[in-house]
């Protein structure tokens, strides 16, 4: 009798709620239909163009190091990665071995997938057709993304889990169905499983809503019921930093350092978080910050504006990334679109001649971007294959006998993870390293007495071996890959390796 009382219970609560929900989105703003053609066309567009992208080039460094902690390493968490990309990166290559293209084709869908994203959270902000589709436009002519959204890595597939993230939050306002904040919940634990900074978007996002409204979210039991299924998600990636002492918040340290070399400090990092957004995106950007602050019909979301001004500051000032960003920009671009549609329903006509020639321009510039990505994968490939050549002519010469004995050992993780990106090509075994990742993977195993290190220096290993010599100086970039081999070793490995255990690109 009780169990049945429970049932009955729980499924007049369940049919309450569904007529709860079925109420508000009755009594909900109206907005236009989605802009399926337009949006379609310019999302199949994006992966068209990605996917052409992806045939006829080798491994991107940060791709072939996903790929190197999938094929051998795959765990819960890695010093500087959560396990998600990985994870694909192992399906993709367990699918098809080797296959450069199917290893990208989850990253090529998430691209595109940010496209159609963007023309959502346009719609819901009160977008037609032709805002939807200006707002589709710039996320597809984003700079970075343009760029890197062919590449399997974690900052790729995170733009679609923030915009996603953003679209569930702007359709609850104008809803008001709670269950959006059981899915935004999921979202943000399966985005915590590719890139721990949604858990500062997140944090930021509850700030900028107790602070503009609408405060109503706050109080709502399923935002921390979804809170609670995201944690669950992210908990078993959390626990394996806790576990490893937390070597990903050392990371930030290791980010600013790179900054000056790699973007030219806090100025560029500054300048280039807003550049990444394109020509048109940064204008509709822009505007659309200006209208999210000023504009009443907006004042429901100005919360989206205070943040990305709060994270944009946030990561100057920390250093960050100029790609840190790349899942904000098309909220903010949705915004300025659906105020260049106003000022047009207002009859102000002079802007298209305006935003046309931007798209036109943003076009182009996306174009280079894409050939620059080619460039930059050729090059970076062309290392890593005669790192790999190298490796393998400097293993094979050695006895048989020796080999069993002999680690193969690379000065810094991207060396590695090329090494062990054409492990199967060149019949090398597996790599170790103590820079990034790999210096949290498990070390040699003890009967290696000897190793063949490829960097540019063997300094760090010189200490726990009676002789290191140079037996291959490399190729153009001898800098990379000349090859030593070390013979005699004086300690054994589980005490050599938290000595070279470094973050530290050297």
């Amino acid at each position: 009798m009780t169990t049945m009382t429970t049932m009955t219970t729980m499924t007049t609560m369940t049919t309450m709620d569904s007529t709860g929900a079925a109420t508000r989105a009755r009594h909900a703003p109206p907005i236009a239909p989605f802009a399926r053609g337009p949006v379609l066309a310019v999302t199949a567009v994006v992966a068209v163009a990605h996917l052409a992208a992806s045939f006829g080039s080798g491994y991107w460094f940060d791709e072939v190091y996903m790929l190197a902690i999938g094929r051998n390493h795959l765990d819960w968490g890695s010093a500087d990665q959560p396990p998600l990309t990985p994870l694909l990166a192992a399906l993709a290559d367990a699918v098809a071995p080797g296959s450069i293209v199917a290893l990208r084709l989850p990253a090529v869908l998430a691209t595109a997938a940010a496209v159609l994203v963007a023309a959502l959270i346009a719609r819901e902000l009160g977008g037609d057709r032709r805002a939807q589709t200006i707002t589709a436009a710039a996320q597809a002519t984003t700079l970075w993304i343009t760029l890197a959204g062919h590449w399997l890595t974690p900052y790729t597939l995170e733009p679609v889990q923030w915009l996603l993230l953003i679209w569930l939050v702007v359709r609850w306002v104008r809803l008001r169905d709670d269950r959006l904040l059981l899915a935004l919940g999921a979202v943000a634990g399966i985005a915590a499983q590719t890139k721990f900074q949604v858990l500062l978007l997140c944090a930021v996002l509850l700030l900028a809503v107790l602070v503009c409204g609408p405060r109503e979210l706050l109080r709502r039991p399923l935002l921390w019921a979804g809170a609670g299924i995201g944690v669950l998600i992210a908990l078993p990636t959390l626990v394996w930093q806790a576990l490893n002492e937390w070597p990903q918040l050392q990371m930030g340290a290791v980010v600013t350092a790179e900054a000056d070399a790699l973007y030219g400090g806090r100025t560029g990092v500054a300048v280039l978080l807003v550049a990444c957004a394109g020509i048109a995106g940064t204008a509709l950007a822009v505007y659309g910050v200006w209208r999210l602050l000023r504009a009443d019909e907006m004042r429901p979301y100005r919360f989206l504006a205070v943040t990305f001004l709060a994270l944009y500051v946030f990561f100057v000032v920390s250093v960050g990334r100029p790609y840190y960003l790349g899942g904000f920009y098309a909220a903010l671009a949705a915004a300025g679109a659906v105020g260049l549609q106003r000022r047009r329903e207002s009859g102000a006509r002079r802007w298209r001649w305006v935003v046309w020639p931007a798209f036109a321009l943003s076009a182009a510039a996306a174009g280079v971007m894409l050939s620059a990505s080619w460039d930059a994968v050729a090059e970076s490939d062309d290392a890593g294959t005669r790192i790999a050549q190298s490796a393998a002519a400097a293993y094979r010469s050695l006895p048989p006998g020796e080999r069993e004995t002999t680690a193969l050992m690379a000065q810094s993780y991207i060396v590695a993870a090329y090494l062990d990106g054409y492990s199967t090509e060149y019949g090398l075994p597996e790599a170790y390293s103590g820079n990034r990742g790999y210096g949290w993977f498990p070390p040699p195993p003890e009967a290696a007495t000897s190793a063949i290190f490829v960097g540019r220096t063997p300094d760090d290993v010189r200490p726990y071996f009676d002789e290191v010599r140079r037996i291959d100086e490399g190729g153009p970039d001898a800098r990379e890959s000349s090859v030593w081999l070390c013979t005699g070793r004086q300690e054994p490995w589980a005490a050599i390796w938290p000595r070279l255990r470094s973050l530290t690109v050297g």
